[in-house]
């Protein structure tokens, strides 16, 4: 009968845990993340105030188009020539 009993109360942990872990990890998670972006955010924050670019200067650059640099006459590569050997 302890038998019973012990293996019923293991069953029982077992599931209550599992459970609680279901209802708990996702909260964690997202506690955790929130965490590691405010020491992200203390650390790097102060980043784009210091290389002194305005917002709207950044913008413009980013929307420029770049040309495509194509030179036809670029040398490749050196052509080898192999011979089977019998």
């Amino acid at each position: 009968m302890v038998l019973l009993q012990t293996i019923l109360i293991l069953i029982l942990v077992y599931y209550g845990v599992k459970l609680l872990l279901k209802w708990l990890a996702p909260k964690l998670f997202n506690y955790a993340v929130k965490k590691t972006e405010e020491r992200f955010g203390q650390q790097f924050g102060n980043f784009q105030d210091s290389n002194g670019q305005s917002q709207s200067k950044r913008q413009s650059t980013a929307n420029k188009k770049s040309r495509p640099k194509s030179n036809p006459s670029k040398k490749v590569g050196e052509y080898i020539d192999f011979e089977e050997i019998e």
